[in-house]
């Protein structure tokens, strides 16, 4: 009776020990005129952010030394791999940077990924994908060239494409290739697996009478991926990110023509059903992405401040 009974408490402790040690969901974001750098929000349950004060890293690299769109991937490692928008207009790459505990920083380091482009207008929301299947990260960006699409609605200087690299170490980088096409300008792109050779790209319509979020299907994270769908969003939204939560994905994005936050919920990418109504995020929270952070990490980052 007494082997019993110790036996019960030892599983029941492993169940407690188990939930305590639980995952956090973590927001990167950024605060205009996004001087500043990172900030950051953490949450329990995924709807109800709280944020985290102050910068968490400030941008020391390119011309305007600006950090937007932080989009962040926790690797095999554990280590935080970061990527961000240094300029506005200008310049041919992004930042980097890496972290094990999001407060002690590799060296800040610009990647030139469009320097073999003789005229690139802007390099923006880099976003970055661990593909668990190649062992490799994707980072996809929006950039305008002049003159290299079909003009359609938008002006040349305005007419944006996807392009991406791959790396595993983010020393070596592939050649920069064409990501997306979808016959307009399109930016704010996120990769999202839904399953085994099941992928989704949200995608921001930024053609001037959309301006609202669509998606598209393929079968590798790379492509080719279907036509995008009608818009998901009303008319000037962007910025989306994508986190499980349970058995359903939510779609964050900025609708900023109203300048809030809102928030779909999904199981399949194709019914949507709007949640902003359960949601609430630190006021001024823009574009970023969502991770996940130990309670360890969290304690750590609170104690910084």
């Amino acid at each position: 009776m007494k082997k019993i009974v110790i036996i019960v408490t030892f599983f029941l402790f492993a169940i407690s020990y188990s939930q305590k040690k639980k995952d956090l969901y973590l927001f990167t974001s950024f605060r205009e005129p996004a001087t500043e750098g990172l900030y950051l929000a953490y949450s329990e349950d995924g709807y109800n952010w709280k944020g985290l004060e102050g910068s968490f890293l400030k941008p020391e690299i390119g011309a305007s030394k600006i950090m937007r769109d932080p989009s962040i991937t926790k690797g095999a490692d554990g280590t935080y791999h970061m990527v961000w928008t240094t300029d506005w207009k200008g310049g041919n790459g992004f930042g980097y940077a890496s972290s094990k505990d999001l407060i002690h920083w590799s060296k800040q380091e610009y990647i030139p990924v469009m320097k073999n482009e003789t005229e690139v207008v802007n390099v923006w929301a880099p976003e970055i994908f661990y593909d668990d299947v190649k062992k490799e990260y994707i980072i996809i960006w929006a950039s305008t060239i002049p003159f290299r699409f079909e003009k359609g609605v938008e002006e040349e200087k305005n007419n944006h494409r996807m392009y991406y690299v791959t790396t595993k170490d983010f020393k070596t980088f592939s050649d920069t290739k064409l990501y997306y096409e979808p016959g307009f300008s399109v930016i704010d792109c996120v990769i999202v697996k839904k399953g085994k050779k099941d992928y989704v790209l949200v995608l921001k319509d930024n053609t001037r009478p959309m301006r609202n979020i669509k998606v598209a299907f393929g079968k590798s994270p790379l492509g080719p991926f279907s036509k995008s769908s009608e818009p998901l969003t009303e008319y000037l939204s962007e910025g989306p990110t994508v986190v499980k939560v349970a058995k359903k994905w939510l779609l964050y994005y900025d609708n900023y023509g109203s300048k809030n936050y809102k928030a779909l919920s999904t199981s399949d990418f194709v019914h949507f059903e709007d949640v902003s109504s359960k949601i609430s995020l630190p006021e001024g929270h823009k574009h970023g992405t969502i991770t996940t952070i130990s309670e360890e990490v969290l304690k750590g980052l609170k104690e910084k401040k």
